[in-house]
């Protein structure tokens, strides 16, 4: 089959979170929710729910790399996004994975700690990304607290200079963790470029919106979007689906990446089966269900809110 005729695909390297907040689940929904397939492959195994990471088990280096050359052999593969690592050794693999293919664009969120604020890397694994695996990125996507880390620095213009000075092209340093009344994001680029977005902040503390940004920025990428306009587009959808998060577990919140399906899961509007008249006095028979079914309300939602743009232009980090 020519490689015309098959549709782009985002790979996506990263963990598996059972909650499916995070992790490989975020991933897939946030590229499907942007309209491309994602081809996921698992770096680590973890415990975890919405309340914190009790355990990581990291996979095999080779089964890893076995996994992601087949999909690559196969597949009309246009960008690659990296999540949660796990080891030291995956990460040289990886770094030797995008050498050999250049023209693969690279988007990594650094995860260094769990959304309760364990961290999920050692020495070795740090060392690694920053040393090494930043500088075959096209972009990075820390919040403020792993900028500060992978570079040294504190301020987020600070922060972008030196990791953009290790090789990174992009990087995107996201606000969540400041004590502002707003998020701000800032975008800074290898050419001087530099970018602000300002967003209302929501009320609940939300487990995989890193994950959800990074992948929704790649999945653009990889449909051929340029960066500002992805970065933008991902930046207001995973607003969105932080707004209509749900509670899944006692402590964090879940971003709902589908929240734009029509009609919502669970909600009413799926076409009703016509029933034979026989069967009729079955109809009433009790279902067994896990859980109950979701209420949906009539009234307008929200209006979507606008980014205020902070900065746009040539000036440097």
């Amino acid at each position: 089959m020519a490689d015309l005729e098959l549709s782009p695909i985002l790979l996506c390297i990263g963990g598996h979170d059972p909650t499916g907040g995070a992790g490989i689940q975020a991933d897939a929904e946030a590229a499907r929710a942007a309209g491309i397939h994602a081809a996921t492959v698992i770096t680590c195994l973890t415990a975890q729910n919405t309340a914190g990471i009790r355990g990581l088990w990291p996979q095999s280096p080779k089964q890893i790399e076995t996994q992601c050359r087949l999909i690559l052999a196969d597949s009309r593969v246009k960008a690659i996004k990296l999540g949660l690592i796990g080891s030291s050794h995956l990460a040289r693999w990886l770094c030797q994975f995008a050498d050999e293919h250049p023209d693969l664009p690279l988007i990594l969120d650094p995860v260094l700690a769990s959304g309760a604020g364990q961290s999920v890397v050692d020495a070795a694994l740090f060392n690694q990304i920053r040393a090494h695996l930043l500088s075959r990125c096209l972009l990075a996507t820390p919040n403020l607290p792993e900028a500060q880390a992978l570079s040294g620095a504190q301020a987020p213009e600070d922060c972008a200079r030196r990791i953009l000075a290790s090789g990174c092209r992009w990087v995107l340093i996201t606000g969540t963790h400041a004590e502002t009344a707003e998020v701000i994001n800032h975008l800074y680029g290898q050419d001087g470029s530099y970018q602000a977005w300002r967003w209302p902040r929501l009320p609940h503390n939300y487990h995989g919106s890193g994950c959800t940004l990074a992948s929704a920025i790649a999945a653009r990428l990889a449909l051929g979007q340029a960066m500002i306009m992805a970065v933008a587009e991902a930046q207001e959808f995973t607003w969105h689906t932080l707004q209509a998060a749900t509670r899944t577990g006692r402590y964090q919140w879940t971003p709902d990446r589908l929240f734009r399906l029509e009609p919502p899961l669970g909600a009413r509007g799926a076409p009703q089966p016509s029933m034979d008249p026989k069967s009729a006095r079955h109809a009433n028979a009790p279902i067994h269900r896990a859980g109950q079914e979701t209420q949906t309300s009539t009234e307008p939602g929200p209006a979507t809110p606008r980014p205020e743009s902070l900065t746009q232009g040539d000036n440097p980090p």
